[in-house]
């Protein structure tokens, strides 16, 4: 029998599986009270922490130029992308955008999904033409149904497709599941309190600063008609922002803990780090305060952003890559996103490794200058070193000359 999975905004029947989401389903049912805030797709992004993660991977993915490779006698060779590959939208949406929002929805949902409405006349693997134009579409408008571990059949705003026709991507995967699990659903509780922290102090500050009190006439008691007025003339005052004018008689007790005894600034701040450990970032790079209580220098920022590329991006980006390669290019090719951007060293350190690589002779000179989006040196260009330094050039034929003479 088939599963249907939801692909809707709530994290309950988001576009992974639904064990774990069930279960907090389950849970917040049997919660007493009201006024928690509901995780989705959605609202999890106002939290601050999930929006600032988010952002980060998709825009540093979204910055790697695509390149086609293929080897010939074992050497990589770059061939011509497929178009496909330069504007996967068609004129609408770029490569970089289309990147940006599929990497999106990957790290939120662990599932990206879009229709193929054109196709190459290149085969590929299932005997169909390559995808030419793939239009992305909102997860909260997929349906999928899958029997076993096998997707059979996908809707998007209720049409029904072939799931040969459509484009999907995942992450965050699990052995027999067809669905990327979802770091929303799993990091919901989280999200959640954090959420809650930020209703708190709207509602706190909503309410002109003023918290739940007691007012008391200390002179007489008083009957519930007097007592409604006085509480009547007293909300209106604080919702115009106006003042409260009474006697000497009325005493103003307040009985809601302070924002500060709340804890709430320090809840907000602990959920920070935690969310970014669900979403795969280091919480430094999200300005988030850490619990080892250190700083990144500006002397190892490019040891760090490697470290973030081999432990946090990288596996993503290699995941990328074969679902690129298996998808979207045919026999032998294969695609490779170019992580160099992220890797970007200061000038003074970039200088000083291109001049290890050419004195160790593992780059020559033409390439490091096409490296640095150079042309090659005109004569005019070697005429004016050899002034300024006095080293001539030697050609190959006049050291082979000068060793025959000694």
């Amino acid at each position: 029998m088939g599963v249907w999975s939801k692909l809707r905004g709530a994290f309950t029947r988001d576009a992974q599986i639904t064990t774990a989401e069930d279960l907090l389903a389950q849970a917040r049912e049997r919660r007493t009270g009201t006024g928690s805030v509901h995780v989705t797709n959605e609202t999890a992004l106002r939290h601050s922490a999930v929006w600032a993660c988010l952002r980060l991977r998709a825009d540093l993915v979204s910055s790697m130029p695509v390149d086609v490779y293929r080897r010939v006698s074992g050497v990589q060779v770059e061939v011509p992308k497929p178009p496909v590959l330069v504007s996967p939208g068609g004129m609408e949406m770029s490569m970089r955008q289309w990147l940006y929002a599929t990497q999106f929805d990957l790290d939120r949902a662990g599932n990206a999904f879009g229709i193929t409405t054109e196709r190459s006349g290149v085969i590929g693997p299932d005997g169909r033409g390559l995808p030419a134009r793939i239009d992305l579409v909102t997860l909260s408008d997929v349906t999928v149904r899958a029997t076993g571990s096998q997707i059979t059949e996908v809707r998007v705003a209720g049409k029904v497709y072939d799931p040969a026709d459509i484009w999907h991507e995942r992450q965050y995967t699990v052995a027999g599941l067809p669905l990327g699990l979802s770091p929303v659903a799993y990091a919901a509780w989280t999200i959640e309190e954090g959420l809650n922290a930020q209703q708190f102090a709207r509602d706190w500050f909503a309410g002109g600063a003023i918290p739940i009190a007691e007012l008391k006439n200390t002179a007489k008691t008083i009957d519930k008609a007097q007592a409604k007025i006085a509480k009547d003339q007293f909300k209106a005052s604080v919702a115009n922002g106006d003042l409260f004018v009474h006697g000497n008689d009325w005493e103003y007790k307040p009985i809601q803990s302070a924002a500060q005894q709340s804890a709430f600034i320090e809840a907000r701040e602990f959920g920070l780090a935690d969310v970014a450990r669900f979403f795969g970032c280091p919480a430094d790079l999200i300005d988030a305060a850490s619990s080892g209580g250190g700083s990144i220098t500006y002397a190892n920022i490019t040891q760090r952003n490697l470290q973030f590329l081999i432990m946090n991006l990288g596996p993503a980006v290699g995941r990328r890559e074969d679902a690129f390669s298996r998808g979207l290019v045919s026999g032998p090719r294969y695609v490779k996103l170019n992580s160099d951007a992220l890797l970007r060293m200061d000038p003074a350190t970039r200088a000083q490794v291109l001049k290890t690589q050419i004195d160790s002779r593992t780059l020559a000179p033409s390439e490091a200058r096409a490296l640095e989006e150079k042309p090659p040196l005109t004569d005019e260009q070697y005429a004016e070193f050899d002034r300024l330094f006095g080293s001539p050039r030697t050609t190959p034929t006049t050291a082979a000359a000068s060793g025959d003479s000694s």
